[in-house]
């Protein structure tokens, strides 16, 4: 699913620039400059690699995945051409899109359709986050909070250790300071404001209440549900250490699918 919204492709750019960005100065400007010599190094090269493709994997992942289109009916519907039961449980119909849907799927006025337990419409990952989606979207968060932390941990120690072209060359010098004030800037940036959005997140799904719902003030959706139940909604019933794994699949919910019916 690829959302054609301008602001929504410049901040995936910004985002894959910043993270780039990032992998190239703790490389270049931090691990070649003060533990190239040192089984360390090579150990944070492969680490801090391997989380930029995992947040990498969990953003793709995040951008293109359905999360939750519901779909368009080829005939124009009415709410006299829903059956009883449906409006018994809580179905409507999009006075935007003439679309038949479930209860808590809300209309995207970016996508320009109704999503399934939509959350909001991000514009970092160009989509909406929903029901198919949202497991990618938290991992995405995580990544960049770890990645954050990692990239400002080095850099402290960078500035504790003795660069081997500083001494001789003013102008490495500089530049090392430069980038590393930089990568500390955009570290602290980026890491307080998905921290933030990650706590937003979960107490959305520990409270069963989505954004929109929250604006909407529709209240909890199941008060009363396990936690954990909750959590394995979004994240899957494998192990929770599994659950960051971008590579998994999302989670097949027991829900109520739509029924054929007859326009009178």
């Amino acid at each position: 699913m690829f959302v054609r919204d301008p602001c929504g492709i410049v901040c995936v750019l910004v985002t894959y620039s910043a993270v780039f960005y990032a992998d190239y100065v703790v490389i270049k400007w931090i691990i070649l400059q003060t533990m190239v010599d040192s089984l360390w190094g090579a150990f944070n090269v492969v680490m801090f690699n391997t989380i930029v493709f995992l947040l990498t994997m969990s953003h793709i992942k995040a951008v293109v995945t359905d999360p939750g289109t519901v779909p368009i009916e080829k005939e124009h519907l009415s709410h006299e051409d829903i059956h009883s039961d449906l409006l018994g449980c809580d179905w409507t119909i999009c006075n935007r899109c003439d679309t038949l849907r479930p209860p808590r799927a809300h209309h995207c006025r970016i996508c320009q359709r109704c999503i399934k337990r939509m959350d909001h419409h991000c514009p970092w990952i160009n989509n909406c986050v929903g029901e198919r989606n949202q497991k990618y979207f938290i991992q995405f968060l995580i990544y960049v909070g770890i990645l954050s932390v990692y990239a400002i941990t080095l850099v402290v120690i960078s500035w504790l250790t003795e660069c081997r072209d500083c001494q001789q060359n003013f102008a490495i010098r500089q530049a090392r300071i430069m980038h590393c004030v930089i990568l500390m800037l955009e570290s602290a940036l980026f890491g307080m404001f998905v921290a933030a959005i990650l706590v937003d997140q979960i107490q959305a799904i520990l409270n069963d209440e989505t954004a929109v719902e929250q604006v909407q003030h529709q209240g909890p959706y199941r008060a009363h549900k396990e936690k954990m139940a909750l959590l394995m909604e979004v994240c899957g019933r494998q192990h929770p250490f599994l659950w960051l794994l971008p590579c998994s699949g999302v989670p097949k919910k027991h829900e109520k699918l739509m029924v054929d019916y007859h326009i009178v």
